[in-house]
């Protein structure tokens, strides 16, 4: 579990939003690197309300149950209980890159399925495949089914502010753009940019905006 607090400051029951990994990534790698130092200038100037990230070990399942591991019930009932413990607040919002993008319109869905949505989710080059010969050889799940009935292309959440990036040269534009035509979110953005870090920080400035407009 990583922390990016917006001040040295102890803040307690900071409002928190989730941040979840790609595929072959970690806690420790799930943040974009311009994320932690953009998020303590906007909060400092007076520019952003005060908010935490959290990362966890998500994986490489999609954020789903498969076999015997389950990182979605891992966010939804285990998480607040870790937050408690650390004195920060509740979850108000979920992010994430790729994977985590995926994961993180798949969380903004059952926590409005619960009766509890969050008051924004965000993602930034969601890893949206649009074949289930593609999504197979990543072994993320059982059947094509299973896949389909939790692809966020097929399952928008609901009464819930969400914003997408991706760059046109993304492979997952193609899947990205289906989504936000689908769901027309309050942001979505495709332009130039790949796959990348560099289109990951590019973002930042806007994926801190739009949460703190929500926090």
């Amino acid at each position: 579990m990583v922390t990016v607090l917006p001040t040295e400051l102890l803040v307690q029951d900071l409002p928190v939003c989730l941040f979840l990994h790609g595929r072959g990534g970690t806690a420790a790698t799930a943040f974009p690197g311009r994320l932690a130092r953009w998020l303590v200038r906007q909060v400092a100037y007076d520019k952003a309300p005060p908010f935490a990230f959290v990362a966890v070990d998500g994986g490489d399942g999609y954020w789903h149950e498969m076999g015997g591991d389950d990182p979605m019930g891992m966010l939804l009932r285990e998480v607040p209980g870790w937050l408690a413990e650390r004195r920060l607040g509740r979850v108000f919002a979920v992010a994430g890159i790729s994977m985590g993008g995926f994961g993180a319109l798949l969380y903004a869905r059952r926590r409005a399925e619960a009766g509890a949505p969050v008051r924004a989710a965000a993602a930034i080059s969601p890893a949206l495949i649009t074949t289930w010969d593609e999504m197979r050889k990543r072994g993320a799940f059982r059947s094509e089914e299973e896949w389909l009935a939790l692809d966020p292309r097929h399952n928008v959440p609901r009464d819930t502010p969400i914003a997408v990036w991706c760059g046109a040269q993304d492979p997952f534009a193609r899947g990205t753009r289906e989504f936000i035509e689908r769901a027309d979110p309050e942001v979505g953005y495709l332009g130039p940019g790949g796959h990348d870090g560099r289109f990951y920080d590019r973002v930042v400035p806007d994926l801190v905006t739009f949460l703190a407009a929500h926090r």
